[in-house]
């Protein structure tokens, strides 16, 4: 339930607020739920975002803005080191940190990599990222799935 809601949260937070910066910084976002206690009352819960979960909404941000330039053709300009992050990001679950997230993120990397070493063929090289982002959260977190598909480049 916490996920759906920071999902439909964060989903809000990005969609409500049209930036035209390349480069958008993710700050540490703090999300609140309404919750019943065991009496019936409502109460407050804080919850904050992990460090993994802020670089993967700033990833998402970067590679919008990115599926944007190569459709338009447009210069594709510098890999963003930031991404590397995602080998030491702190996780909301340490045991997720698994050799198959290791290996889904290394995947990644080099998809992404290759976008900027191979401009010509920065199409198959997205898709192909955006792939391993998909085949890791179909194992680990299927949530925000139908989110990644939309960065498709068809």
């Amino acid at each position: 339930m916490k996920r759906v809601f920071l999902f439909l949260s964060v989903s809000l937070l990005l969609f409500s607020c049209e930036k035209k910066q390349e480069k958008a910084v993710v700050k540490k976002e703090s999300c609140t739920s309404i919750k019943n206690d065991s009496k019936g009352k409502k109460k407050f819960e804080m919850y904050t975002m992990s460090e993994m979960s802020l670089l993967m909404e700033q990833m998402y941000i970067d590679n919008q803005n990115l599926k944007v330039r190569i459709q338009k053709g447009e210069k594709i300009g510098e890999f963003p080191n930031h991404f590397l992050k995602i080998h030491k990001a702190v996780m909301s679950d340490d045991k997720e940190n698994d050799d198959f997230f290791k290996k889904q993120a290394a995947n990644f990397i080099s998809a992404q990599e290759q976008i900027y070493k191979d401009p010509k063929n920065a199409k198959a090289h997205f898709n192909k990222g955006i792939d391993a982002c998909i085949q890791c959260h179909k194992v680990k977190c299927g949530g925000p799935i139908p989110r990644i598909k939309k960065l498709y480049i068809e």
